[in-house]
């Protein structure tokens, strides 16, 4: 395959990508159209981006409150402990939503580099079921940090990409 060849998929690859980012929801057409492609080539994209596994997924954005939830952010930092490989199959495997209580949903995990060294996103029902959350984490993980910040969210106004639809009605509290 020549190299423009190589080239002028990638950037399919990304129009089609991009695309989804905002509008995962629409049809094969929509999203042809969108991206000056054909359905036919949309559909072959997509079907080998999931199957190379660089889709991960798709999802809704759905207001926390909707769900009577709020959104927890808890900031990491690391000790000069090492986990081990168990522990790190753990964290990764994700063995840690095992031992969450119902209703706890981690959102994101992510290692940092900076100030913290990973940051968790989490949904709980109130600050102090969260706080329950980061004690049962820091129980079995403890000795691998050094210490946390755990911050409730107010209100988003933008995630992932989407601004607040809400946003106007939350604008006297910034």
């Amino acid at each position: 395959m020549s190299k423009s060849s190589i080239e002028s998929m990638k950037r399919d690859e990304i129009k089609v990508l991009d695309a989804l980012e905002q509008h995962a929801k629409d049809s094969i057409s929509e999203l042809g159209k969108r991206c000056g492609l054909s359905p036919q080539k949309i559909a072959r994209i997509i079907k080998n981006l999931e199957k190379e596994k660089r889709i991960w997924g798709y999802s809704a954005l759905v207001d926390a409150e909707e769900k009577n939830l709020r959104y927890f952010v808890l900031l990491l930092k690391r000790s000069t402990l090492h986990l081990d490989d168990a522990m790190k199959k753990e964290v990764i495997l994700e063995k840690l939503d095992d031992s969450l209580p119902n209703g706890i949903k981690i959102d994101d995990i992510l290692i940092t580099h900076g100030m913290h060294d990973a940051v968790v996103t989490f949904y709980a029902p109130d600050i102090l079921t969260a706080k329950k959350v980061v004690d049962g984490l820091f129980g079995r993980l403890g000795k691998y940090f050094g210490g946390y910040q755990l911050l409730e969210t107010l209100f988003p106004v933008r995630k992932n990409g989407f601004k607040n639809p809400q946003i106007k009605n939350l604008v006297e509290y910034i």
